[in-house]
C-alpha cells in the first residue's frame, strides 16, 4: 500500500487484493502467515457457518501436571511448566488437534476447595472453564492417589454434568500402572494411565477423548442461529441491575434492596423484548463461598468476568445521577478486554436534572473518550422509561460483533487511507502496510502485514477510519501487526 501506487484508488477490490498478494511474496513469511493468507473469504464463511470448535478443559488440583499435559497435546512447550504448585493462574486457550479432529484446549490453574485470595480467583477460573467446556480432562497424580481436593473436584464435575476423561498422570513406567488402577474408586470410569512428561499413554487417552467430543461446541459462544442471544447485565454495586431485570421480566424476580450487594446468586432469565426473546443474566451476586468474601472490588471483578465469558453482549449500567466512578470505567474496560459487544445504559435518568445532565456529558467526554463507538441508552429501571430503546442498541452491537469485511474491500479501503495519510517517517524509514486480512469475528479481528513497526497512534488512526467506513458500532476491534522483512536477494 505504498503511497506511490495510485492503483488502489482506481482498480476494483479483487484486483487490488491480487496485486498485493503477489507483492507479499517479496517478503519473508512464516508458515502461520501463509495459513492465514490462504484462508480465503469463502473458507472463513464456511468456518463461521460450521460453528466454533469443541472446547476441552484440563482441570485438577495444583501441580498434577496439567500444563505439561497441555504441552504434550499441542505438541510444543507453550504452557508454562515449573515444579511449583500454582504457576498457571488464568485459563489459557490453545488450538489442538488429534487424528484430524481440531479442538480448543483450555489450561487452568489448580483447583482447591479451601482456596483463598488469589488462589480463589484461580479456582473460580477453573470452575468457569468447566462451565464453558464440552468435555473435561480431569488430571490426577497417580503416584499420590486421590486426595480430598480430588474428591471435591469430582463432586464439582458431577454437578456440571459434562463428559469427563480421567487422566492418571505421572505413570512413567509399567510398575506404576497399579497406582492408576486405584483411581477407579473416584467413580469417573476408566482412569487412563499417562506420562505427560514422556508421552506414554497419551494417544490412548486422546482416543478416549474423541469418543465423547462433539463436532461443534455447544458452549462458549456457540449459540443456535435464531436462538436467544445472551446479555450480561453489569455494573458496580447498587447501580440498579436487579431493578432493571425485574422491570424487563415484569415481576419481582430478584430481591432488590437499597443496600449494595443484595443479590447472592446470578439469575438467568428469558425476557421478551422488542418482539424477540433474550437471555438476560443478572450478575450482582457471587455464586459460592460467600463466607470467604474479602474485598468488594475483587469479587465484583470475578462475577463480571464469569458473566462475560457466558455472554455475547454486555449492558453496562452507569448511575446517571452520580459522578462516573473509576469502578464504572473498570467494568467497561473488562467488557472490551473480554472482546464482547457493549451497550452503555445510563440508569436512574428520572433522578437527573438539567445541571446533572450537563456535568454527565462532560464526564463522558473526559472518562469514556476512548469508547465513542458504544451505543448509549438513557433509561430508568424504576419507571421503565426507554427500556424499549435497549433492543435496537443490542441488535446493532451484536450485528457489528459478527461483521466481516471481504479481503478485497478491506485492502482497497486501507489503500486509500494509507495513500491519503501515510505512516510518519521514523529513523529515516517509512513503514508501509503491505496487506490486511480479517482473521475472525466476535469481535472483529484484523491482521496487518507491514514492512516496519506501526506506532500505536497510527493503529488507533486505522481503527478510527475502519469504524468511520464500516460502522462497528458497539463492538471492540482487535488490530494486530506482523512486521515482515524483505527477502534477501541472492
Amino acid at each position: 500500500m505504498s503511497t506511490e501506487d495510485p492503483t488502489t484508488q482506481t482498480e476494483d477490490p479483487a484486483a487490488v487484493e491480487r496485486a498485493l498478494r503477489v507483492g507479499l511474496e517479496d517478503f519473508e513469511l512464516s508458515e502461520e502467515d501463509r495459513v492465514l493468507l490462504e484462508r480465503g473469504d469463502d473458507a472463513l464463511d464456511a468456518e463461521l457457518a460450521a460453528g466454533p470448535l469443541p472446547v476441552v478443559a484440563v482441570v485438577g488440583r495444583p501441580n498434577v501436571g496439567k500444563s505439561t499435559l497441555v504441552n504434550r497435546i499441542i505438541g510444543r512447550r507453550e504452557a508454562v511448566v515449573e515444579d511449583v504448585p500454582g504457576v498457571t493462574r488464568d485459563r489459557v486457550a490453545y488450538d489442538a488437534e488429534w487424528t484430524g479432529h481440531p479442538f480448543t484446549l483450555v489450561d487452568t490453574g489448580g483447583w482447591a476447595i479451601d482456596a483463598k485470595g488469589i488462589h480463589l480467583r484461580v479456582a473460580e477460573q477453573a470452575e468457569i472453564a468447566v462451565d464453558l467446556a464440552d468435555v473435561v480432562l480431569f488430571v490426577v497424580d497417580a503416584t499420590v492417589g486421590a486426595t480430598d481436593d480430588d474428591e471435591n473436584c469430582v463432586r464439582l464435575l458431577r454437578r456440571a454434568g459434562k463428559p469427563v476423561v480421567l487422566i492418571a498422570n505421572k505413570v512413567d513406567d509399567q510398575r506404576t500402572e497399579a497406582d492408576a488402577a486405584a483411581l477407579w474408586n473416584l467413580g469417573l470410569g476408566q482412569p487412563w494411565p499417562v506420562s505427560a512428561l514422556h508421552g506414554r499413554g497419551s494417544g490412548d487417552a486422546l482416543d478416549a477423548l474423541l469418543e465423547v467430543l462433539p463436532e461443534v461446541s455447544a458452549m462458549g459462544g456457540a449459540y443456535e442461529r435464531g436462538g436467544p442471544r445472551r446479555v450480561a447485565l453489569l455494573g458496580r454495586p447498587n447501580v440498579g441491575k436487579s431493578s432493571m431485570l425485574n422491570k424487563l421480566v415484569g415481576h419481582e424476580r430478584v430481591v432488590v434492596d437499597n443496600v449494595a450487594g443484595t443479590t447472592r446468586d446470578p439469575v438467568d432469565e428469558m425476557v421478551e423484548l422488542g418482539g424477540r426473546t433474550w437471555r438476560f443474566v443478572d450478575t450482582a451476586g457471587i455464586r459460592r463461598r460467600v463466607h470467604q468474601t474479602r474485598g468488594s472490588d475483587f469479587y465484583a471483578s470475578l462475577r463480571t468476568q464469569t458473566a462475560l465469558e457466558k455472554a455475547e453482549v454486555a449492558v453496562v449500567l452507569v448511575d446517571a445521577s452520580e459522578t462516573i466512578s473509576e469502578q464504572d470505567v473498570r467494568v467497561i474496560q473488562q467488557v472490551i478486554d473480554a472482546g464482547r459487544s457493549l451497550v452503555i445504559a445510563y440508569n436512574k435518568w428520572d433522578l437527573t436534572d438539567e445541571e446533572r445532565r450537563h456535568f454527565l456529558e462532560r464526564e463522558i467526554e473526559r472518562d469514556l473518550v476512548q469508547i465513542p463507538w458504544a451505543p448509549r441508552v438513557n433509561v430508568s429501571a424504576r419507571t421503565g422509561r426507554h427500556m424499549e430503546k435497549l433492543v435496537p442498541a443490542l441488535e446493532t452491537a451484536l450485528e457489528s460483533w459478527d461483521t466481516r469485511i471481504s479481503t478485497g474491500r478491506l485492502n482497497a479501503f486501507l489503500g486509500e487511507v494509507v495513500a491519503g495519510h501515510p505512516h510518519p517517517v521514523r529513523g529515516g524509514k517509512q513503514p508501509r502496510i503491505l496487506f490486511a486480512t480479517q482473521a475472525g469475528t466476535r469481535p472483529p479481528r484484523f491482521v496487518l502485514f507491514a514492512s516496519g513497526f506501526i506506532e500505536a497512534g497510527y493503529r488507533r488512526f486505522v481503527e478510527r477510519r475502519l469504524r468511520e467506513e464500516f460502522g462497528f458500532e458497539g463492538t471492540p476491534i482487535e488490530i494486530s501487526v506482523r512486521v515482515r522483512e524483505k527477502r534477501s536477494r541472492r
